[in-house]
């Protein structure tokens, strides 16, 4: 005979999805031209003066890291499993488990995405580049630009 889950159970399990999921966020890299890794501290990067050609905003979109996903499979299929009894219980958690899995993707999508900028910047040897970043510093075609590069990364700083 089956048994169901109880409430203090399954309100643990829902606590833990849901945290699991929040947190899936601070798990992600910064694209600020403000923020620095630790391993990027102390290294020699190269400055680049350069002028601001165009801005234009743009929206950054960080990679899936599957805890929404995962964390909405739990949730939906628990919240599923207190529907009906017996046959109708399992279909319930699966049904809940799949629209769960699709409702923490498009929650961990939408949490991850970030307000950037395409910024092209043409050097003062005539190069024209284009950078893209987090929506962190104001610039404005005209301005007068520091481009940072080291390490594969290049920021745009003023």
């Amino acid at each position: 005979m089956r048994t169901r889950p109880n409430l203090s159970r399954l309100a643990l399990l829902t606590g833990c999805a849901i945290a699991i999921a929040a947190l899936s966020g601070c798990a992600t890299q910064s694209s600020s031209s403000a923020v620095y890794k630790s391993s990027d501290t102390q290294r020699e990067q190269t400055v680049r003066m350069a002028t601001v050609e165009a801005v234009r905003k743009v929206m950054i979109q960080r990679d899936s890291k599957g805890i929404g996903v995962v964390g909405g499979a739990v949730v939906g299929g628990i919240a599923g499993s207190t529907a009906g009894k017996g046959k109708g219980a399992d279909i319930g958690t699966v049904l809940g488990a799949i629209g769960g899995m699709v409702a923490g993707q498009a929650i961990e999508n939408q949490a991850n995405q970030r307000e950037g900028l395409e910024i092209t910047v043409k050097y003062d040897n005539g190069d024209t580049r284009i950078i893209v970043q987090e929506a962190d510093v104001d610039v404005r075609p005209g301005d007068r630009v520091r481009i940072v590069s080291g390490g594969g990364v290049t920021r745009v700083s003023k």
